[in-house]
C-alpha cells in the first residue's frame, strides 16, 4: 500500500495517522489485518519509530484498530459502525423541549444587526480618540505588578475595597448619589447587575416588573430571563408615566437621567411620585443611570437614591459609557437589607472580576483622571450633539423634530405627522449608519415614531453633510 509522508517536519504523525484510517474505512485494509510491528515499519519507511507508535496510538484510540498482548495490532471491524451511522437518525436542528421556557425563543441582539463604519452615528460606544491612554497603561503595569507579588486567591465578592470607595467618592461628586463603600458592589458591567437584581428579586411568572415602553432591552431580557412578567409602562416628555404604574408591580425599571431611548429626563415631580408609589405598594425600583455623567446645561436632578427614604432603590452604574466597554465594570448601590442576600446570588455566578483591573480602576477615578476625562469629552460632545440639533432644526425640520434632553450621549427626534416611518427608517439607514428607529427599542408594534442619532463616534465635520445627504434623499 503507497504511502505519501512528508520528507520531514513536525506532520509526519499526522500524515500517516491520516493515511491508514483513509485505508481501514476504505477496505484497503480489511478487518483482521495486522499492522507490522512499529520497528518493522519505521526502518522500511524510513521514520522514527515513535512517529509509527504515535499513529498507531491515535488509530487505537479512534477503534479503527485493536491492540493485542505481545503480537501485532490489528485493524477492528468497522461494519458495525458504518451500519450505526447509517441507521442513526438525524439530528433534530433543535430540541425546545429541552429548554427553560424563557430560552425557547432566543430575544432579538440589541445594536446594529450590519457592519458600521468606524465614525457613525451608532450608539452606546463612547470615543476612544481622546481616552488618556497612557495614564491607563501605567496604572494597568502598576496593579499587575503589586498584584504579582501577593499569593493567588479570590477578590472580595464585593469588589476591591479601594475600589468600592473610589466609586462611593465618584458617584457622590457626580451625581449626589448618598453613599458609602459598603453600599457599593462591583459588578462586570451594569448587565450582571441586572441579571442579579433579576435573580433576587423574580418569583418566576408570579412578579410583576414595570418597564419603560420604549426601554432598554437587555434590561428587559434579563428580567424575563428570572421569570418576571414584564408591565410595559408608557414614556412622555416628563419621563415614565407614574399614574399608568399598576398597583400589583413589585419591581420598577427606569432610566431617569437620561431615558434610553427617548433622552428625556424624569421630571422632579414624577421622581417624588414614583418614590410614593413605590412606598404605598411595597415595591422597588431599579435606577439605571448608565450615562448620566456628560450634562450639556441646568443643574441635574438629584438621583432617585438620593431623594429614597426607605431604602427601596437599587442605583446601578456602568463605566462603559464614561471609560470604554472593554473595562466591563458596573457596580450597584444596594440598601443594607438586600446586601448579604444579593452577594449569595453572585456567589452563585460570574463573583469575581479581575483584581488588578478593579486597582487600576480604583486609581484612574481616585487621581483624578476619571474627572478629567469626563471634563474633557463634555465639551467636544456637546458640539456633536448640537451639530446634530442644527441639522435636525434645519435641513430636516420638515421630517423630524428633536426631543429635549441635555444629558447622555445620543438624541432623538419625533418624525412629524404625516411622514411615513417606514420610508423615513429606510433614508436613515442608506444615510445616516448607526443611527436608528426607537421600534428596535420598543415591546409592543405601535411603538412612538421616533429615531435616534448617536454621537460619541462621529465627528462634527462628517455630521453635517450626512443629515443634509439624508434631508434631500427624504426630499426625493
Amino acid at each position: 500500500m503507497p504511502l505519501d509522508l512528508p520528507s520531514a517536519g513536525g506532520q509526519l504523525t499526522d500524515a500517516l495517522h491520516r493515511q491508514l484510517r483513509a485505508a481501514i474505512i476504505d477496505g484497503r485494509l480489511a478487518a483482521g489485518s495486522a499492522l507490522p510491528a512499529s520497528r518493522r515499519a519505521a526502518d522500511a519507511l524510513g521514520i522514527a519509530r515513535n512517529t509509527v507508535v504515535a499513529a498507531y496510538d491515535l488509530l487505537i484510540a479512534e477503534g479503527y484498530v485493536l491492540p493485542r498482548k505481545g503480537a501485532c495490532a490489528v485493524v477492528a471491524d468497522i461494519a458495525a459502525r458504518r451500519a450505526f451511522a447509517k441507521a442513526a437518525p438525524s439530528v433534530p436542528r433543535t430540541r425546545p423541549e429541552l429548554l427553560a421556557p424563557a430560552w425557547r425563543e432566543l430575544p432579538p441582539v440589541h445594536g446594529p444587526g450590519r457592519p458600521l463604519p468606524a465614525r457613525s452615528f451608532r450608539l452606546g460606544v463612547p470615543e476612544h480618540l481622546y481616552f488618556p491612554h497612557e495614564e491607563w497603561r501605567r496604572l494597568m503595569t502598576r496593579a499587575w505588578r503589586q498584584w504579582s507579588k501577593q499569593p493567588f486567591g479570590y477578590p472580595p465578592l464585593v469588589g476591591v475595597p479601594a475600589l468600592r470607595e473610589a466609586i462611593a467618592e465618584h458617584v457622590a461628586f457626580a451625581r449626589a448619589v448618598a453613599c458609602s463603600g459598603e453600599d457599593v458592589v462591583v459588578t462586570s458591567g451594569a448587565q450582571q447587575a441586572f441579571d442579579l437584581l433579576a435573580r433576587l428579586l423574580v418569583t418566576p411568572g408570579v412578579t410583576k416588573v414595570a418597564v419603560e415602553e420604549p426601554g432598554y432591552p437587555p434590561l428587559r431580557h434579563a428580567f424575563q430571563a428570572a421569570g418576571a412578567v414584564l408591565v410595559p409602562v408608557p414614556v412622555d416628555e416628563d419621563g415614565l408615566r407614574v399614574d399608568a404604574l399598576p398597583d400589583d408591580v413589585r419591581v420598577i425599571c427606569v432610566t431617569p437621567s437620561h431615558q434610553s431611548p427617548t433622552g428625556v429626563a424624569l421630571s422632579l415631580s414624577r421622581r417624588t411620585a414614583l418614590l410614593a408609589h413605590a412606598r404605598a405598594h411595597d415595591a422597588v425600583v431599579i435606577e439605571d443611570d448608565y450615562d448620566g455623567e456628560f450634562r450639556y446645561g441646568g443643574r441635574p436632578l438629584d438621583a432617585l437614591q438620593t431623594l429614597d427614604r426607605d431604602a427601596r432603590v437599587f442605583y446601578v452604574g456602568t463605566f462603559s459609557k464614561s471609560l470604554f466597554p472593554a473595562a466591563d465594570t458596573g457596580f450597584a448601590v444596594v440598601p443594607a437589607w438586600a446586601r448579604a442576600p444579593l452577594l449569595a446570588v453572585k456567589r452563585m455566578g460570574q463573583s469575581h472580576a479581575p483584581a488588578p483591573l478593579q486597582e487600576a480602576l480604583a486609581a484612574f477615578i481616585r487621581e483624578g483622571h476619571l474627572a478629567r476625562h469626563v471634563r474633557r469629552m463634555t465639551p467636544i460632545y456637546a458640539a456633536r450633539r448640537q451639530a446634530i440639533l442644527d441639522g435636525l432644526q434645519a435641513d430636516l425640520a420638515r421630517w423630524l423634530t428633536p426631543v429635549p434632553a441635555v444629558a447622555g450621549l445620543h438624541l432623538a427626534a419625533r418624525i412629524r405627522p404625516g411622514v411615513d416611518p417606514r420610508l423615513l427608517v429606510e433614508a436613515l439607514h442608506r444615510h445616516v449608519p448607526g443611527a436608528t428607529s426607537v421600534a428596535e427599542y420598543s415591546m409592543q408594534a405601535d411603538a412612538p415614531a421616533m429615531v435616534v442619532f448617536g454621537f460619541s463616534v462621529i465627528d462634527v465635520e462628517l455630521i453635517r453633510p450626512a443629515l443634509a445627504r439624508l434631508a434631500q434623499a427624504l426630499a426625493r
